[in-house]
């Protein structure tokens, strides 16, 4: 398992998938991004591990057996989306959920087995979001404005699977599961 690069994340069910891609489709004309990514790499980051050691890996699995057996299902709610880096030439564009508590414990019970296992992880503060593409290619600024009318509709979905992800960076999707839990 080592060289290869894992992470933990809260998947997305499959109609939350698909309204992303088409919305995407819609979009991509007026928002010039490098690349947009493949719907069934869509997801939530718990945790990003980075390469791995084979015994962290084990030690962390053990820890979410059985500190994750007592979080139940909980609904979340898609309803903007936003970027990071430069206003003006953003490198992510990213689809976000509605504050939630039980999301934000969902984090920290991942994030804190991963600490216990001895991973090094961001310390920036949990920011969950979903993205949608990569690096803005067009010349002329990138306006925040047209964000706010995309999602017309709030989606809500249950957030009820936390899987461990192995990336594939010469694959299409690229993210391959490799252990499953699911919540009560």
């Amino acid at each position: 398992m080592t060289g290869t690069h894992y992470f933990f994340a809260l998947a997305l069910p499959e109609e939350i998938k698909q309204y992303l891609y088409e919305m995407t489709k819609e979009i991509r004309h007026s928002f010039p991004f490098k690349k947009w990514v493949h719907q069934e790499d869509y997801h939530i980051t718990l945790a990003f591990l980075g390469r791995t050691e084979p015994e962290k890996l084990e030690d962390t699995l053990e820890c979410l057996h059985s500190s994750l057996s007592a979080i139940a299902s909980f609904p979340l709610e898609l309803d903007h989306l936003g970027i990071f880096g430069k206003q003006e030439a953003p490198r992510i564009l990213w689809a976000g959920v509605k504050e939630s508590d039980s999301l934000n414990n969902l984090r920290n019970q991942v994030y804190n087995c991963c600490l216990k296992a001895g991973f090094i992880l961001d310390s920036k503060p949990f920011a969950p979001h979903i993205t949608l593409s990569r690096k803005w290619t067009e010349k002329e600024p990138f306006s925040s404005q047209k964000l706010h009318t995309i999602i017309k509709e709030k989606q809500l979905f249950t957030g009820n699977r936390v899987v461990l992800y192995q990336t594939h960076l010469d694959r299409i999707p690229k993210y391959e599961e490799k252990k499953v839990f699911l919540l009560n």
